[in-house]
């Protein structure tokens, strides 16, 4: 089957996980000379990052038409030689290659009848945990401890939290209020629970200030910190890992294998997260994955936009065992409940691997011309 049609759609959206705030994301649509259609995601998040990679996509589309659908590892390396010049190490050409490399895996699927975790070696677990990924919007500690209590309910085995978001909660900023916050959370969620912590782009602790808020918060068993010191700092992530026993997180900005190879150098990070909207979509996800299994660290999947990443996020997590849990947003959203015929759901706090062609998901077309730039 060849590759008749690529198309690049910029949506947008209004995310009530993040205060409502519009959210972009780059979609890629590729259609073969059988019918079968194969979707794709950039997390693109800005508007001009966003038509800056649906222009690149289209670019791109002469170079892989009539080429053979199923032959998407080698139409992948095509591409990252391509951009030797424009997308050394990522950039946007990365948000491109990411979402075509996506719907290859789609479109593959749909041409060999197999689910997308068959062709990459079936699942090596039969579900699951699921965690909450929230943003803590509210000024009340006790009304973000309800609903920290509230995210975790039906069964659901731990929440993560985002500090430093939009909102009234001003977490990230003032020791004794996030220790509150943490504490009460605590109480309200249970000891059960697993608690992580994710600091936003906006908050620069300094590496004392990252020890200091690490050790307050072990008494409450975090299971992870995320990002207490950004993207790239090993000295600061040295000082602060033999400063707590709490474990480090890190490593979803990165854009391909050199970039996270020169951070698992370091010995620093602990949980390696991963989107594959950004950093060569499966194909990447896969290579991660493997490394980490000869190193013996946990990955996490950045699943926090459309149903495109979360299904392929899903598919590589079932496929390897150093993917531990599995984020889900807490609050109905439309990228998740309205994009797809039949929206992902975790049962009971478990969520089960996708079993259709591809990536195991419908795509409502109709919808996604609704968000369309």
């Amino acid at each position: 089957m060849s590759i008749r049609r690529v198309e690049a759609i910029p949506v947008s959206y209004k995310e009530p996980n993040d205060f409502n705030s519009v959210r972009h994301l780059c979609l890629v649509r590729i259609e073969d000379s059988s019918g079968h259609v194969g979707w794709g995601e950039a997390v693109t998040m800005w508007e001009e990052a966003t038509i800056a990679t649906a222009n690149i996509i289209t670019g791109m589309e002469s170079l892989i038409l009539d080429l053979d659908a199923v032959k998407n590892n080698e139409i992948i390396d095509k591409l990252i030689d391509h951009v030797w010049w424009y997308g050394y190490k990522g950039g946007i050409a990365g948000f491109a290659i990411s979402a075509i490399d996506i719907a290859l895996w789609d479109l593959k699927g749909k041409i060999e009848n197999k689910s997308v975790l068959e062709l990459i070696g079936g699942p090596v677990n039969d579900k699951l945990p699921v965690i909450a990924s929230g943003h803590a919007h509210l000024e009340s500690i006790d009304d973000l401890a309800q609903e920290a209590a509230g995210w975790v309910s039906e069964g659901v085995h731990g929440m993560k939290v985002g500090f430093g978001k939009k909102g009234e909660s001003h977490l990230g900023f003032e020791h004794e209020r996030d220790l509150e916050y943490v504490r009460k959370v605590r109480d309200a969620i249970g000891e059960d629970k697993k608690f992580m912590i994710d600091l936003g782009w906006i908050i620069k602790w300094d590496v004392q200030t990252a020890i200091d808020r690490a050790k307050s918060f072990e008494e409450y068993d975090i299971d992870w910190l995320e990002e207490p010191l950004g993207d790239w700092n090993p000295d600061g992530y040295k000082r602060l890992k033999e400063s707590t026993s709490i474990r480090m997180g890190y490593g979803e900005k990165e854009w391909d294998m050199r970039g996270y190879n020169q951070i698992l150098s370091t010995g620093t990070v602990d949980v390696v997260g991963f989107d594959p909207g950004r950093s060569q979509g499966i194909t990447g996800f896969i290579k991660l994955v493997r490394e980490l299994e000869n190193l013996d660290l946990q990955a996490n999947a950045h699943a926090w936009s459309s149903s495109i990443v979360t299904a392929a996020s899903l598919a590589v997590s079932f496929s390897t065992h150093v993917c531990k849990v599995f984020e889900f947003k807490p609050l109905p959203n439309p990228i998740q409940n309205e994009f797809v015929e039949e929206p992902i759901e975790h049962e009971d706090g478990w969520v089960q691997p996708l079993t259709a062609p591809g990536l195991g998901i419908q795509v409502q077309e109709k919808f996604v011309e609704s968000i369309r730039y």
